[in-house]
């Protein structure tokens, strides 16, 4: 099996490189290797390696910058999921494609289920909604996964910009009435590889429903989250500025791009299908802040 991975120098595509290494011939070409945004250079990657599977773990994230930067999200965000699809299409070739919950509209306070109909509220949701379609549009097999809240030791999320702030302030100030799941990234990539190791993926993607949800189970609010990760570390004996995190509304701290207040997703689909069962995002959290506090309390070279 020889396999294209994209997005090989993010916080997901790290975590995936080597488990999928052990299932075939794996090019994993970073940003400065390959651009998304440039279509021609994407076409003739393809081309060049002939992949027999494609794992598309690539995004443009700033969720703020996108509203400005509108057409280069759409380039890496849509444009190359749909020539990725296409070219999947007419060689029977499985595409995995991971997106999120920002496609929804974060009306309500159920889980969003993969059947309800997308309504994103802003610039990145619409670009990843638009990489969805044309995917599903495509005739390629495939499987999307939409995860949200994702997170990692390091790189630029939610979890390092916590860990930024709380070396420095006396007080965090985060939103309450925002409310998913956080996500490590490894239990992606643990869903994606049980997923891909279940059987060939063609046969896999054609009995998935198409889009499944892959994130830890629970919710949280962004305070929540926050309060989790700043006591976590402090437990761990992390010493930091700040003393207070404090709960704001979304109205107090207001951001370029409008978040969706309920980004919870049903998991049901990939119980029901997979078998898979996530664990609570409080336990998921835990090997994190441990390989956190590590990097923290290790000693300047």
């Amino acid at each position: 099996m020889k396999i294209l991975l994209t997005g090989a120098g993010g916080q997901l595509g790290r975590v995936l490189a080597q488990p999928l290494k052990q299932m075939g011939e794996l090019t994993a070409p970073g940003r400065d290797a390959l651009d998304l945004a440039d279509g021609k250079a994407l076409k003739d990657a393809l081309e060049a390696i002939q992949p027999t599977l494609i794992v598309n773990a690539a995004a443009y994230t700033d969720v703020d910058r996108a509203e400005t930067e509108t057409r280069q999200a759409y380039l890496v965000n849509a444009a190359a999921p749909e020539i990725m699809a296409r070219w999947a299409a007419t060689r029977g070739v499985p595409l995995l494609h991971v997106s999120t919950d920002y496609v929804y509209s974060g009306a309500g306070d159920a889980p969003h289920d993969e059947g309800e109909a997308p309504a994103p509220l802003n610039a990145y949701g619409a670009s990843k909604l638009a990489g969805d379609e044309a995917i599903a549009q495509s005739g390629a097999p495939y499987l999307i996964l939409r995860t949200s809240w994702l997170y990692d030791a390091t790189g630029r999320n939610f979890l390092t910009s916590i860990l930024h702030a709380a070396r420095t302030r006396e007080e965090l100030r985060v939103v309450d009435d925002q409310v998913g799941a956080p996500t490590p990234s490894a239990l992606v990539a643990a869903v994606a590889m049980e997923i891909l190791q279940a059987g060939d993926p063609r046969e896999t993607f054609a009995t998935s429903g198409g889009v499944v949800h892959a994130a830890a189970a629970g919710e949280a609010s962004r305070h929540e989250f926050a309060r989790a990760i700043v006591d976590g570390l402090r437990k761990r004996g992390c010493d930091f500025a700040a003393q207070r995190v404090v709960p704001v509304s979304s109205a107090e701290a207001p951001a370029a791009a409008k978040r969706p207040l309920n980004s919870r997703l049903s998991l049901a689909r990939l119980s029901e299908r997979f078998g898979i069962e996530p664990p609570d995002w409080r336990a998921a959290l835990k090997p994190v802040l441990d390989a956190v506090a590590r990097a923290e309390k290790k000693p300047a070279p």
